[in-house]
């Protein structure tokens, strides 16, 4: 099954740190990563910064486009009450048959502020004892997915959130 999970950090530097363990971790055989995007919101900074992997050329344009789509309405809109609100809506709809709710986007808005940083990631089942151990000392929390409420739980365990 694909997943979809954002895991925000306390630092502007963590999303990229933890990238890189997941990284590792897909050329070790405990997770397969189908494509990340990092936000790194620095202290002081009006909007936050955004990048993400695209390794495979013949599906970058896709994710791409899913990115920008996400982060660019969560971020880059202007915030102003019912044009903010009518993005996200709109944005609800076109997710919510990939298991991204509207209460998850709202909360991805809400969580990711100045002086954080997020990690998206869309990953393939893994071996999550084994990955959890490559996170050891990592504080994050995990603030969106789209897997069932057990398979969240088990998630949440094995990384000690």
């Amino acid at each position: 099954m694909t997943t979809f999970t954002v895991w925000k950090f306390d630092d502007p530097q963590g999303a990229a740190h933890a990238a890189s363990i997941v990284k590792n971790a897909e050329g070790d055989g405990l997770v397969k990563l189908y494509d990340h995007a990092i936000v790194e919101w620095p202290e002081g900074e009006s909007k936050p910064k955004s990048y993400g992997s695209h390794e495979d050329s013949a599906k970058a344009g896709g994710w791409g486009a899913l990115w920008g789509l996400l982060i660019g309405t969560l971020f880059f809109l202007p915030v102003v009450g019912a044009a903010a609100g009518a993005a996200i809506g709109g944005l609800s709809r076109a997710l919510s048959s990939v298991g991204i709710k509207h209460e998850d986007l709202e909360k991805l808005k809400r969580e990711i502020t100045p002086g954080t940083s997020a990690l998206f990631l869309i990953t393939e089942r893994g071996d999550f004892d084994r990955l959890a151990e490559r996170f050891h000392g990592v504080h994050a929390s995990l603030i969106s997915t789209n897997l069932t409420e057990g398979e969240r739980d088990q998630l949440l365990e094995a990384f000690d959130s």
